[in-house]
């Protein structure tokens, strides 16, 4: 099984925002407790390697986990490999990978700070299976 770490757990109340950094959070049968993602569909917990961040972070020192407003920034898996339907242990819940990348909307706050997102290409979506709590320093881990 590869295992990882969660290196940031990021919430926002709005939508098209960077999230900011808490220690940790409940992961409900919606989402990430108090996340503006959470709901009923299938984009509920969104995730991008610390990898792909450090990569942005040669041109753009500045940039930090939740920039691109994802739920939890992870490191030690290569997340855009992973296939739809791909079960993962984040914490101590169960997510379900259901969408690989997606297309940037207008507004997203970091593509019109720096010119490019790396959400739609190498961040990935995911329901959740079994909620739980998740902090920073939790394994992340393929099932």
């Amino acid at each position: 099984m590869e295992k990882g770490t969660i290196v940031s757990v990021n919430i926002s109340a709005k939508k098209g925002e960077k999230k900011t950094a808490v220690p940790e959070v409940m992961i409900t049968s919606a989402g990430l407790d108090g996340d503006a993602h959470s709901g009923d569909w299938h984009r509920q917990v969104s995730l991008l390697a610390q990898e792909s961040i450090d990569k942005m972070r040669q041109q753009f020192e500045w940039i930090r986990p939740g920039d691109f407003a994802e739920n939890l920034t992870t490191r030690g898996i290569a997340l855009p490999t992973l296939k739809v339907g791909t079960r993962l242990r984040v914490g101590d819940a169960v997510l379900e990978v259901t969408q690989i990348g997606k297309e940037c909307h207008l507004g997203c706050e970091i593509r019109e700070k720096v010119g490019d997102c790396i959400m739609p290409r190498e961040g990935i979506f995911a329901k959740v299976l079994e909620p739980g709590r998740v902090a920073v320093g939790d394994g992340i881990e393929i099932l």
